[in-house]
């Protein structure tokens, strides 16, 4: 998802409610510990990104279709209908049987005031994750420092509600730093308290020359939410951007994941549409492709 997509969220207010006793009952809704190891199967959930035009055009069809082919969860990227409706929004989502599973944000969501609406919103809907897909301060040598305190202070807030915020990579994960010649994905994983996720997108990370497995055995359970983007990396003929028909070795990475990752959901992000296939149609491949895998590996 490009930086042009990033969204506020921050012009909801509940006003009164968080005032009551149902707001104690949201401020635990969330277990405390939530980088403990769950030991559980992995659920599968979808970037919205992926079908973005049809959540444009009808976002309540577009969640039925998308609870229809069987994912669990769901990842927003911008509420359509749902702006400003945490209530309505978390009452579908029940209906349609799913989760929210995270969200991406703009920086500015995670700063000063904003934060409080920023967490009464999502501990609405219970959504817990709060990730920010892509921003120039992550890999600019002045102001990577500061960027990274930014998730720390954040976290200080958001640590004793059960939440937690992010990043997510694009292909920036790989450009080094002058200055210590290292990645700046290493260095926001050192500057940022074990607690901040690194959502990795492997699709990217593949797409810039790295292994998606390392960097999940790199830093042991954070890659809580990683996004599972099929990826034909250049150069690979007769691959198609479809889960499993891919470059990217899932299957070390869905291993990876369960062995270290500290892993709950694998998101799938469909960027591409193979064949001229509609977007719906490529992300049900994909899920259909990554369910396939999981019944190979016994995980299903």
């Amino acid at each position: 998802m490009s930086e042009n997509h990033l969204i506020s969220g921050t012009g909801w207010t509940r006003r009164d409610v968080l005032k009551t006793a149902a707001a104690s009952a949201l401020t635990c809704a969330f277990p405390k510990n939530i980088f403990a190891a769950t030991g559980k199967k992995i659920g599968i959930s979808v970037q919205l990104y992926s079908v973005r035009g049809d959540c444009s055009k009808d976002f309540d069809a577009a969640l039925a279709r998308i609870a229809k082919m069987g994912f669990a969860g769901v990842e927003f990227a911008g509420y359509h209908s749902y702006s400003g409706k945490a209530g309505e929004l978390k009452k579908k989502l029940d209906d349609l049987n799913m989760k929210a599973t995270g969200t991406h944000i703009g920086t500015a969501t995670l700063k000063g005031d904003a934060l409080k609406g920023t967490i009464e919103f999502h501990q609405t809907i219970g959504c817990k994750y709060l990730v920010v897909p892509g921003d120039k301060a992550f890999s600019d040598a002045e102001k990577s420092k500061e960027f990274a305190e930014t998730f720390n202070k954040a976290m200080e807030t958001l640590k004793p509600l059960g939440m937690a915020c992010g990043y997510h990579n694009h292909t920036e994960i790989a450009k080094i730093d002058p200055a210590t010649n290292k990645t700046y994905w290493e260095l926001f994983a050192e500057r940022t308290t074990p607690d901040v996720i690194l959502q990795q997108d492997c699709g990217w990370t593949a797409a810039a020359g790295l292994d998606p497995v390392e960097m999940v055995k790199k830093h042991p359970g954070r890659t809580r939410i990683p996004h599972f983007k099929p990826t034909v990396v250049k150069g690979e003929a007769g691959k198609k951007a479809i889960l499993g028909e891919d470059s990217v070795n899932w299957k070390a990475v869905i291993e990876a994941c369960y062995a270290v990752g500290g892993t709950e959901w694998f998101v799938i992000e469909q960027e591409a549409y193979p064949d001229g296939k509609p977007p719906m149609e490529c992300t049900e491949l994909s899920l259909a492709g990554l369910k396939k895998m999981l019944t190979e590996m016994g995980k299903a």
